[in-house]
């Protein structure tokens, strides 16, 4: 007897149920509290839904005539931009890409690229009026506006070219009946059973597009400078007629970039004062959970969503057509907040060390009148308590270390960094592009050094920074990182005293070249071993070639 194919979902549907019940979902005030991530998305594995209901839903909605809600008139506070754009007049992406790489400063690129991304919204007015305030969309009628980003055929050649691992770079999801599901199967995604997932009706989640796609990696290595956080991405890849995701809110600022067809977005206020700007993301909620939505739109390519963290959000493909989008993010636990959860302890031992108030007893019989259970009580020692205590916080600023709790945020974000995708300028005059080689039997150019006529620069604005630990100093960079979140350890190299002036120097001499003469050093062979090691370490480039 003939043995009839056996999709991927039937397939694993009859490994599932060797599997235990899930455990019992977690209460909303729990499931808040846990952290959600978004970098590498690691998700749970759950039970898997027959592939027959699957299809059957996905029937159902393509019965559906779905179409675009009109705008509510009552959303005075939504901006929605319907223009005709171009990309750059007619630019394609790798024009672009080509003319912000003959930019000088690399700060001035990345505002640059912003604008691009954003256009016809001007950047300043989009951060003052926008940003982490309301949604936004951009509608342009130019299906080739984000051409060449990313698309269904790149993501079909890194199945076959790359190691793509479930759950580590690709998530395969379904939302159904109101049930968020996640599908992976352990190992390598490979094309036939990552397409036989899609077929049935499943959307696919890249995690972290950067490590496959070079085009993204600088796009995004590009705009971390203009957010002075990490920048990253994941793309969707959903089928006509489904939806691959339940309502939810992220902790982070979402640029949705619709790259091919079409997709139909709902986006909902923060339900309550608290989940404004939250902290972390939300659990899936459900419908009835989240209220009626104040943005509904059909984006199509060459269009763009922005909405802040915090903004509930869900996007569903109509049923004529597929929808492939990335989904640029930045601005994660880079919050006022997050910079004082580093601060005040510091300034705690400051002040403790130099103030002996801080040090004082508490009261012999403090235990008695404060705590929760003595919180109703009318007790004036309560009163005098709550005093000293306003009173010591009144003080806690005059010991805060506020520098070195930057710097300490600005190693997070190096850490989180992707490494700069060098312009051609950049690498035929870093260590990274030298002409040493091996040739002939022998080395080859090999005797090229810096002397001290040479004009030397860091190599982005953003890719180095002198911080200091209180016993020794170090300069921390980007240039090692990988490409993947977090895959290797922050790269530092211990400076001496004598040279923390000369780095200082560098850095704030940035997009000017200076000789290598120039820079404040006690003598002149200290200058030429300083720019050596910067050289080596891909710190600094060239003005030209060595």
């Amino acid at each position: 007897m003939e043995r009839k194919h056996m999709s991927a979902f039937a397939l694993y549907q009859t490994l599932s149920a060797e599997l235990p019940s899930p455990a019992k979902k977690p209460s909303l005030q729990v499931a808040a509290k846990k952290k959600k991530k978004k970098q590498n998305g690691v998700a749970d594995n759950k039970v898997i839904t027959a592939k027959s209901q699957i299809k059957s839903e996905k029937k159902k909605i393509r019965k559906k005539d779905l179409k675009s809600a009109p705008r509510q008139e009552s959303l005075k506070g939504i901006t929605e931009q319907k223009e005709e754009c171009v990309n750059g007049d007619g630019e394609t992406l790798e024009v672009v890409l080509s003319n912000l790489a003959k930019v000088n400063n690399s700060r001035d690129r990345a505002s640059k690229l912003f604008q691009w991304l954003i256009s016809p919204i001007p950047a300043k007015a989009f951060f003052r009026d926008t940003w982490e305030e309301k949604p936004i969309v951009v509608q342009r009628n130019n299906p080739d506006y984000y051409k060449g980003l990313f698309s269904t055929a790149e993501f079909d050649r890194m199945l076959r070219e790359e190691d793509v691992q479930y759950g580590v770079n690709l998530d395969i999801t379904s939302y159904t009946n109101g049930k968020r599901e996640t599908h992976n199967p352990p190992g390598r995604a490979l094309p036939f059973t990552v397409w036989d997932f899609y077929e049935s009706g499943c959307s696919i989640r890249l995690l972290n597009p950067q490590a496959f796609s070079s085009t993204v990696w600088n796009v995004l290595s590009i705009l971390q400078e203009q957010f002075g956080s990490m920048a990253g991405a994941n793309v969707y890849l959903t089928p006509p007629g489904t939806q691959g995701f339940a309502p939810h809110y992220d902790d982070i600022e979402a640029f949705v970039v619709q790259l091919e067809g079409k997709k139909h977005w709902r986006v909902y206020n923060p339900r309550t004062v608290d989940e404004v700007l939250p902290v972390l993301s939300s659990p899936n909620f459900d419908q009835e959970d989240i209220g009626n939505p104040i943005l509904e739109v059909v984006l199509e390519a060459g269009d763009l969503i922005y909405f802040p963290r915090g903004f509930i959000h869900q996007g569903d493909c109509l049923p004529d057509a597929h929808s492939l989008h990335i989904t640029i993010s930045s601005y994660q636990k880079n919050s006022w907040g997050d910079l004082l959860q580093k601060l005040v302890p510091a300034a705690l031992e400051i002040a403790m060390e130099e103030d002996v108030e801080f040090r004082q007893g508490l009261p012999l019989d403090y235990l008695t009148y404060m705590g929760v259970q003595n919180s109703d009580k009318d007790d004036p020692r309560r009163t005098k308590f709550l005093s000293r205590i306003e009173s010591l916080m009144k003080k806690l600023p005059n010991y805060a270390p506020v520098d070195a709790a930057v710097d300490q945020k600005a190693r997070d974000f190096l850490h989180d960094c992707l490494p700069p995708m060098l312009t051609p300028e950049e690498l035929s005059t870093s260590v990274q592009g030298a002409p040493t080689r091996w040739e002939r039997g022998q080395v080859m150019d090999v005797g090229a050094h810096i002397n001290s006529k040479t004009q030397v620069r860091i190599l982005r604005a953003g890719c180095a920074r002198l911080c200091s630990d209180g016993e020794a100093v170090h300069l921390y960079y980007t240039i090692d990182n990988s490409r993947v979140y977090h895959k290797e350890e922050l790269k530092s190299v211990e400076i001496k005293p004598e040279h923390t002036d000369a780095i200082e120097f560098l850095i704030h001499s940035y997009p000017k070249f200076v000789t290598v003469e120039s820079l404040p050093c006690d003598a002149a062979e200290s200058r030429v071993a300083l720019a050596e090691l910067l050289f080596e370490k891909g710190i600094i480039h060239t003005a030209e070639p060595l």
